[in-house]
């Protein structure tokens, strides 16, 4: 079988770095892309680009948005003094799609791990002590993975964060061990949300 030109071979390299984008994907994408109307595929690079360069993360929850407070945080309907901390911004996408949740968010920016050097230092946790001191929040809901280090890092926060006098719950069953929030559906969100516990 004849070799795949260099131009198509760094493609289908540069699409298998995508998640959820296997090799065999990858090539199927690649190809079809190289044979696919110039025009259309000048729209999406072009596309890409776009979204690339507007969208950033908010200044207070760190939700992916393109102005800074999001709508998440400007909406008057939610509750103010219900916040849910979540590892990563598409997790909040994750919990918006189970409607289950009407509330604030706070994006942590990753979990602790000293394997990979990742220290208290490294996440978003001053922000949120900040948070906590200006805005009127009763209760924070935990919603990290069921790993290790997720675990790991609800203690560490419920620890941290118990002096301010605020009520600290981690959401409950339903999660499958050692994933994210991205491999659950709506309603097991949903119903970790309503089954959340009080951490001590």
């Amino acid at each position: 079988m004849a070799a795949l030109p260099d131009a198509i071979t760094s493609l289908i390299g540069a699409l298998n770095t995508l998640p959820g984008i296997g090799p065999r994907s990858a090539e199927r994408l690649a190809l079809h892309l190289v044979q696919a109307e110039a025009g259309s595929v000048k729209h999406l690079a072009e596309t890409i680009l776009e979204a690339r360069s507007k969208i950033h993360f908010c200044g207070i929850c760190g939700s992916l948005t393109e102005v800074t407070p999001c709508a998440l945080c400007t909406d008057p309907r939610r509750d103010p003094g219900l916040l849910c901390i979540v590892e990563r911004a598409v997790d909040i996408i994750s919990i918006e799609k189970s409607g289950a949740f009407r509330a604030k968010y706070h994006v942590l920016g990753g979990k602790l791990s000293p394997l990979n050097n990742v220290e208290p230092e490294d996440l978003r946790i001053a922000q949120l002590e900040s948070r906590l001191a200006e805005e009127p929040i009763k209760e924070i809901i935990i919603a990290l993975g069921t790993d290790v280090e997720g675990d790991a890092t609800a203690f560490y926060l419920a620890k941290r964060l118990a002096a301010r006098g605020v009520k600290i719950t981690r959401i409950a069953h339903g999660l499958p061990a050692g994933t994210g929030l991205e491999f659950a559906d709506e309603l097991t969100l949903s119903r970790a949300l309503e089954g959340r516990r009080e951490m001590q």
